[in-house]
């Protein structure tokens, strides 16, 4: 019986999609490029991914994450199904902006946006 790839229990952010988090802030005139990331009911497949740029401290129930010198706020609810996540950005003709590569999602719709565990 083969043994499944243990998950890393952290959510990390490329350099490109930290990139862009910084240039989406400056452009919202925000002093710090953190980032709020969730998922909620609904989508076709369940959950939905939920992202935004924010300029606020954390909330007491969120879980801190740093990366490419970003702080990414994930509520604790959320976080068991984001851990080991790699947020991406995808760029070019046929680019999405911001992708969610979770190895917990078992399916996912078209679109990317939606996924369920």
């Amino acid at each position: 019986m083969a043994t499944a790839t243990p998950q890393p229990l952290t959510i990390t952010i490329s350099e490109e999609a930290a990139l862009h988090v910084k240039q989406f802030a400056e452009a919202e005139g925000k002093e710090r490029a953190n980032l709020r990331v969730g998922v909620k009911g609904g989508g076709c497949s369940g959950l939905t991914y939920v992202l935004e740029i924010v300029d606020e401290e954390p909330l007491e129930t969120d879980k801190v994450i740093e990366g490419q010198d970003i702080k990414i706020y994930v509520n604790k609810k959320s976080y068991v199904f984001l851990a080991g996540t790699v947020l991406e950005y995808s760029g070019g003709l046929n680019g999405k902006g911001f992708v969610f590569n979770n190895p917990n999602a078992k399916t996912s719709c078209g679109c990317g946006t939606s996924f369920s565990v």
